[in-house]
C-alpha cells in the first residue's frame, strides 16, 4: 500500500501491510499489518495508523470508485514474528541434539550390506 508512505506520523515506520479483510458491504476493511521491531513498537506503530486512519480513507477513496470507502481498522499480525519464533526454535533444538550415527552419508556405518 504505497499511501503508508504518505503518513508523516514518526510512530508509523517498518510498517508492511500483509492482507486486508474487507466486510461484503465494503464499509470495513481489517488492514492486519507486521511490524519489524518489539512488542512496543508494535503498539505504538498501531496507534500511529489508527490516528491516521481519516488520511488513509480519504487517499483509498481518491484511488477506488465505490459507493462508500471501507472505514479502516488496524490489527498486528503476529504470523510472520510467529514463524520466525519457531524457526528459532527448531535450530535450537537441532543444535542441541546429539549426532545419531548413521545419518552422516559419508560414514562407513550408514551402508550395510547383507551377510550372506
Amino acid at each position: 500500500m504505497a499511501i503508508l508512505t504518505e503518513i508523516r506520523d514518526p510512530r508509523v515506520s517498518d510498517v508492511t501491510v500483509t492482507y486486508v479483510e474487507v466486510s461484503p458491504d465494503m464499509r470495513q476493511a481489517k488492514v492486519h499489518v507486521s511490524v519489524m521491531g518489539d512488542d512496543a513498537k508494535g503498539k505504538l506503530c498501531l496507534h500511529g495508523l489508527q490516528s491516521s486512519a481519516g488520511f488513509l480513507q480519504s487517499k483509498i477513496s481518491q484511488r477506488i470508485d465505490t459507493r462508500y470507502t471501507p472505514q479502516l481498522k488496524f490489527e498486528l499480525d503476529m504470523g510472520v514474528k510467529n514463524s520466525i519464533a519457531m524457526t528459532k526454535l527448531l535450530n535450537e533444538v537441532l543444535e542441541d541434539r546429539p549426532e545419531q550415527p548413521g545419518n552422516d552419508p559419508d560414514s562407513d556405518e550408514s551402508t550395510t550390506q547383507p551377510d550372506d
